[in-house]
């Protein structure tokens, strides 16, 4: 073999090595990417775990409903800054509405988000037993200024998705901190157990008769 064979044939192997080097860097690097996502999810799984035990924990000391919509409802706010909070519960006739203020109030024409939900609203977010984003609402028939409502970043979420619905509960604060599907997670973790701690505290209200 002369001198132009050997090195024709050693710049063969150099570039097929070469090209199998590329290749094993481009799967390490999917490997890499890979771990680290799967690392990522295991860390918002272990966040959504401490606050549903810490959630259920906290309102295990409540004594009556108005205590534990007030509890829940301040430990929402603490897991989604600057949000406000209120519940629509729903009873034989219609719902009751648990509003609290908030530090971050967002006033439309002079009034409330909250103040926008008709009985007919309020019906179809209920049956819907989803988490409703501001479209949906608007497709159930919510009314108001569309310019200030564009401001705002809300949902509702179900209480009980997999049983009998207590109600819901509506989330909203300034689209400029637009709500994260990973703070709506935590949320929804929650409102089975919430569901049916609420339904147990209104069996215990006394009756109107």
């Amino acid at each position: 073999m002369d001198h132009k064979q050997r090195y024709k044939r050693l710049r063969l192997l150099t570039t097929r090595l070469n090209k199998e080097r590329k290749e094993q860097a481009k799967k390490i690097d999917i490997l890499c990417n890979d771990l680290i996502a799967a690392q990522r999810d295991f860390i918002k799984r272990l966040d959504t775990i401490s606050f549903t035990a810490n959630f259920y924990e906290a309102i295990v000391g409540a004594t009556d409903l108005s205590s534990l919509i007030l509890i829940a409802s301040k430990l929402i706010k603490d897991e989604i800054p600057d949000a406000n909070v209120a519940f629509f519960l729903r009873q034989a006739e219609g719902f009751e509405p648990h509003i609290f203020e908030s530090d971050q109030p967002i006033i439309l024409e002079k009034q409330h988000l909250e103040s926008c939900f008709t009985p007919e609203l309020m019906d179809s977010i209920c049956k819907s037993n989803k988490l409703c984003t501001l479209d949906d609402m608007f497709a159930m028939g919510l009314q108001g200024n569309l310019t200030k409502l564009n401001k705002i970043s809300a949902v509702t979420i179900p209480l009980g998705q997999f049983g009998p619905s207590a109600g819901f509960i509506l989330i909203y604060r300034s689209a400029e901190n637009k709500l994260t599907s990973e703070e709506l997670n935590n949320i929804s973790a929650i409102t089975d157990g919430l569901s049916r701690a609420i339904q147990a505290h209104q069996l215990l209200l006394p009756s109107a008769d």
